[in-house]
């Protein structure tokens, strides 16, 4: 569904461009006060200085919305989540309060393996009606684009089943909020497979990844590249057949140990790789040099109480930084754009602006979509998330709370306060 809408007398705040913004191009914004955009079937068609209203009776068809000089940005990209799952891991959470690492838990049974019992059990109308509710969450924190990865199936029909569920949601007439898919089918080892991981591997190549290719399930192939997980050998191995079958690639890389998934995401000259916790410096530079986005997630090193991702050091290598929430049940159960904002900015040490490309036209960047959306420009979706303030620096100043007053997807508004 889309409306012709015509947003008035709107501080608009936006990165501009239609690739990723890399290094201290991250930092400019462009600010226009008292100014108009107009959206034509869910298009923006103008962007500029408030005009007539009844310019050649023209305007009659379209919704007319005053901003009243509160700041309009782009929608909110989170463009890394694992939003469709069963079950939840409330007790996982106390055990790492008293000391148990994520590894620890993954080892004796729980992480990902926990989930994926509770997602097998689950059918296509508990898995969606679950999915949706988070989308309605993220659509009042100003969210227009997510990242959906599978991943907690493991096994070909629930695999395929996560997938199916966010082409529903994505072919949903009324929905509030784009989902791009990614299959992770290698986001840990199976059970039936311990101990037998190039196996596993190879099953994923040979029984998996050819029908979500052939069904249009997924644009993107991800891999957990960790030690104790994938190895950068595997990984490679089944990026490169990914590759083949006409994916774009992405990888969780360097999360736990510096295991050198960053420079393996260069070396393939991947979209994206995201957490980085333990990049190299040698593998930024890399990174930077084939402008692989680097996606940040602080909430998930905020909930495991990890050292964060070096974003400063990161943007001033010339990378395009990206961040995202990583919502998931095990190491980050939160969605929370306030908080990955305030914690971007103060613990990662990214400016404003700079955090605010990075959770627009970067993430957008993150998932191929830069030239669609993530920037308030002509040609673009009408994706924009209204805030309650005219000051863009409440985003982070707020710490962990909403600030969105309204959230605009394709010229239809959806009111929050």
């Amino acid at each position: 569904m889309t409306e012709n809408l015509i947003i008035f007398n709107a501080r608009v705040v936006t990165p501009i461009g239609f690739t990723a913004r890399r290094g201290a191009e991250m930092s400019e914004l462009i600010i226009l006060d008292n100014a108009t955009v107009e959206v034509t079937d869910g298009i923006i068609t103008y962007v500029g200085a408030n005009r007539g209203e009844n310019r050649d009776g023209y305007y009659q068809h379209y919704w007319h919305y005053n901003a009243r000089g509160k700041c309009l940005l782009p929608g909110f990209v989170d463009s890394h989540t694992h939003f469709v799952f069963g079950g939840e891991r409330a007790e996982e959470f106390s055990w790492r309060l008293k000391g148990e690492s994520y590894m620890s838990i993954m080892e004796r049974g729980g992480g990902i393996v926990s989930t994926v019992k509770a997602t097998r059990a689950c059918n296509f109308i508990q898995l969606r009606s679950k999915a949706e509710g988070f989308l309605k969450q993220m659509s009042a924190m100003g969210v227009t684009t997510v990242e959906g990865k599978s991943g907690y199936g493991l096994d070909r029909e629930t695999e395929l089943l996560q997938l199916r569920v966010m082409r529903s949601l994505n072919n949903d007439e009324h929905k509030r909020v784009d989902v791009v898919s990614t299959f992770l089918g290698a986001h840990a080892v199976p059970e039936e497979y311990s101990g037998r991981t190039d196996d596993y591997v190879d099953y994923l190549i040979r029984e998996i990844i050819p029908v979500v290719a052939q069904n249009n399930l997924a644009e993107f192939c991800d891999v957990f590249c960790e030690q104790g997980v994938f190895s950068i050998e595997q990984s490679r191995r089944l990026l490169l057949a990914a590759k083949e079958m006409g994916f774009a690639l992405k990888l969780h890389a360097d999360e736990i140990v510096p295991l050198g998934g960053a420079g393996l995401a260069a070396e393939l000259s991947a979209v994206s790789a995201d957490h980085l916790l333990h990049a190299s410096d040698a593998d930024i530079r890399a990174m930077a040099d084939k402008g692989v986005v680097a996606t940040l997630l602080p909430l998930t090193a905020f909930a495991l109480k990890e050292p964060y991702a070096r974003g400063r050091e990161m943007i001033d290598a010339g990378c395009a930084v990206a961040l995202a929430t990583d919502l998931n049940p095990g190491s980050c159960f939160s969605g929370s754009i306030p908080l990955t904002f305030a914690l971007a900015c103060i613990y990662m040490k990214l400016s404003i602006e700079e955090a605010i490309t990075a959770l627009t036209l970067n993430g957008a960047a993150a998932l191929n979509r830069a030239d669609s959306i993530g920037s308030i420009e002509i040609g673009k979706k009408g994706d924009f998330v209204l805030l309650n303030t005219d000051n863009y620096h409440f985003l982070p100043y707020y710490i962990g709370m909403n600030c969105v007053n309204t959230t605009i997807k394709e010229g239809v508004i959806y009111p929050v306060l």
